[in-house]
Parts: C-alpha cells; structure tokens; sequence
C-alpha cells in the first residue's frame, strides 16, 4: 500500500531522537515500557532498514492508535479481518528523501521493494532479480507456518499496561472469543502444541539446501527471505515460553540465523546502537 503526501509533521505518536539528516520515519508498534520492537511484520522493516544500512527515526505507535495513524497518513488498509472490515495495522514508512512529496507506504513487502529501488546497493539487495514471486510466496508461506504457533506467544505479547485491557478486548473480538483469557493454553498442552507446530518449522528448514557455506538461505549471503524468519524469530524471543526449544529445532538451524542476524538488530532508540536480542 503507497501513497504520496505532502512534509506535514504528525505529532500523534512518540518519537525518537536521531540526526538531523534523517528523511525516513517508521511506524512501529509500541510494546510497553521499555519501548521495544515485539511485532514480527514492524520487524521485517527493521531488519530491512538496517541491513540497508539507511538513516531513520521510529515513531512509536500505541496499538489503541494505529488506525489513526495509518488514517492520518492517508494509508489504506492492506489486510482484512474474517468478517471483512478493514484491518489497520503497521509497519508503515514515510521518506521525504526526494525533497518533494513523500513517499508513504504501509505494507512490509513493498517497503522492501522500496528500499532496494530508493537505495539501491549491489552489496545489500534484499530482493535480487528474478526473486520477488518466489519471495513473496515464501513470505506468505513463512507467515502461515510462524502464526500456527499463535496460542503459544499471543498471551506473551508485551503490551502496554496502560491499554492493554482495550487491547485484549479487541484481540478477543477479533477471534471471537468470549475474553483474552480463552486464548490462555493449559501448561500441560503447551508441548503437544509445540510439538506439532515444529515439524513445520522442519518443512520450512528444508529450504535452506546450503548451511554448509551458512545459515543464509542462500548460505552466506543475507536476502529478504532471511529477514522475514528473523522476524519471527525476534518475536518469539520476546513472547513465548519455548524460546528456547525454537533455538534447538531444525539442528539448530533458527539458532544459527538468529545469531547471524544479530549486527541488524541495533535500533535508533537504543543509546550507542545497543542491540536488541535474547
């Protein structure tokens, strides 16, 4: 989803500090305090951000107001929920880099286009020639096998304590669940649930035919693809119990990337580009 707007501020969200030669600002979804990046889609434009090595400031956005804000920026919705209403949701970035009308666009997979033709670089292309159908197929794909494990992080997420009940309200009418709580699984069924959602995990390790040149799927050389799982995986760092069995499946393959991605995951809001990792 892409729009053109005139270089009006917005001032409805929380901003970060950065330098004065910025032209990109990121939308992203606010966790509560300390303010962090939890959400797997926000971390596909991160990860892309910063493996193109582009200046940007985050905007951190409340979840009770990301409707606004993609309104405001005159940003269509580009997801619908089951009963067909429109689905607000980030990432969302806008580049005033042209000097005149900025670029707005609100879709993580076009935002990665993007990048790569706004701030082309032969060393740090995210989607190489001939590869934006079978990405996008395994960005789907990747999405629908990270998602089933839902009921296992969905009560970690880290939301923010002072909406976090209108949040949860809204989380459960979404599902059409009665409250937040019947998203709750019993202890006891967490293994089986776990055990079951891994072997897609298994699949998915399959496409990685070259971990002997590097834990890429390309082997050593770093790709869109690789940031979409690194997403996932940042997000079950900080939501779900069985973090540490994720790092153990598929031989140790999701180990080995996540650490692999680990020089990506500074963030304009951390003092002296900290990183941000489990």
């Amino acid at each position: 989803t892409r729009t053109r707007k005139d270089n009006k501020a917005i001032n409805t969200t929380m901003s970060s500090n950065t330098t004065n030669t910025t032209t990109i600002t990121f939308y992203d979804i606010a966790s509560g305090p300390p303010v962090r990046c939890f959400a797997p889609n926000p971390w596909k434009t991160r990860y892309a951000l910063n493996f193109k090595g582009v200046n940007y400031k985050t905007e951190w956005v409340d979840l009770s107001q990301v409707s606004k804000v993609r309104k405001t920026l005159g940003v269509a919705a580009n997801r619908k929920l089951p009963d067909g209403s429109d689905f607000y949701t980030l990432p969302i970035i806008r580049d005033v880099s042209s000097g005149g009308e900025a670029e707005v666009i609100g879709d993580s997979f076009e935002i990665a286009q993007y990048l790569d033709r706004a701030y082309p670089d032969p060393k740090r292309t995210l989607i190489p020639p001939n590869t934006e159908c079978l990405l996008k197929g395994l960005n789907v794909w990747a999405d629908s096998i990270f998602t089933a494990f839902g009921p296992l992080f969905v009560t970690g997420l880290p939301f923010n304590p002072e909406t976090a009940e209108e949040t949860r309200a809204e989380f459960a009418r979404r599902a059409k669940l009665n409250s937040f709580d019947d998203f709750k699984i019993p202890d006891e069924k967490r293994p089986e649930i776990f055990a079951q959602c891994s072997k897609r995990l298994d699949e998915l390790a399959k496409s990685y035919m070259k971990r002997d040149k590097g834990p890429f799927l390309e082997g050593d050389q770093i790709s869109y693809a690789d940031l979409i799982v690194g997403a996932w995986l940042q997000t079950f760092a900080e939501t779900m119990k069985e973090w540490p069995l994720i790092l153990e499946a598929s031989g140790g393959l999701w180990k080995d990337l996540h650490n692999a991605l680990a020089p990506y995951r500074v963030s304009d809001y951390n003092k002296n580009n900290q990183r941000i990792q489990k």
